[in-house]
């Protein structure tokens, strides 16, 4: 599994962090909290975790060890 960082038009939030086995598992996850209006702009496979904005995202994230979204909160239970 690895986390990814998806933008979407229109945004939610700064984008959103999820958890996957692939971009295709993390499509299916965005799909499940965001209709299709959601638009996804890019997914892009998180590297290194300083690597995300580390004044507003890291300090507000769930776990981002396990398959789900971590970014924003509030869609944990997402990680069928």
């Amino acid at each position: 599994m690895r986390p990814y960082w998806i933008v979407s038009d229109p945004p939610i939030s700064l984008g959103v962090g999820i958890t996957a086995h692939s971009p295709e598992d993390a499509t299916m996850l965005f799909r499940l909290a965001w209709p299709e209006s959601y638009t996804i702009v890019t997914i892009t496979p998180v590297i290194d975790m300083l690597d995300i904005d580390q004044s507003h995202v890291a300090p507000n994230m769930g776990n981002f060890l396990k398959r789900g979204i971590w970014y924003p909160q509030g869609q944990e239970h997402i990680s069928i």
